[in-house]
């Protein structure tokens, strides 16, 4: 069974729910994963030794994740999510983008590195095991 990182905002509710979701469908499923929404570290947040902290830890489960689901809202993307995203693709880890806004424009970038691009929806049945590959076609700069 594959070990899944759930990258992607939590700043407002809607993402929130977003990433809720996610995790109930990966629990349904069976998967064990790792949610940086539900970790932090002792320190206190803002400082340096917080934004370490929670760097390390992030990349530590980065690089014990077989799979990563990204939450993608098209052209407004979050920089950390971005980044966990670039990250998996230079270590050979396959991005499962899951489009959570599918009239939003999109960078290209995003979906030429990631494993498949799919719908929220899909991801109750995608299969982690083969990573079928989906192309993205909305629109894309």
């Amino acid at each position: 069974m594959k070990r899944v990182y759930i990258a992607g905002p939590f700043f407002n509710e809607t993402e929130v729910a977003n990433v809720e979701k996610v995790e109930r469908i990966l629990e349904k499923r069976g998967y064990e994963y790792f949610s940086p929404m539900r970790h932090t570290v002792e320190a206190e947040q803002g400082t340096v030794e917080w934004a370490h902290g929670i760097f390390e830890l992030d990349r530590t489960n980065l690089d014990a994740s077989d799979v990563i689901v990204m939450l993608y809202y098209g052209n407004y993307s979050d920089s950390g999510t971005a980044w966990e995203c670039g990250y998996a693709f230079g270590k050979g880890i396959p991005v499962v983008l899951v489009h959570v806004n599918e009239d939003a424009d999109s960078n290209l970038m995003m979906h030429v590195g990631s494993a498949t691009n799919i719908r929220l929806s899909d991801l109750e049945t995608y299969d982690f095991e083969t990573l079928p590959r989906y192309e993205y076609e909305g629109k894309m700069f």
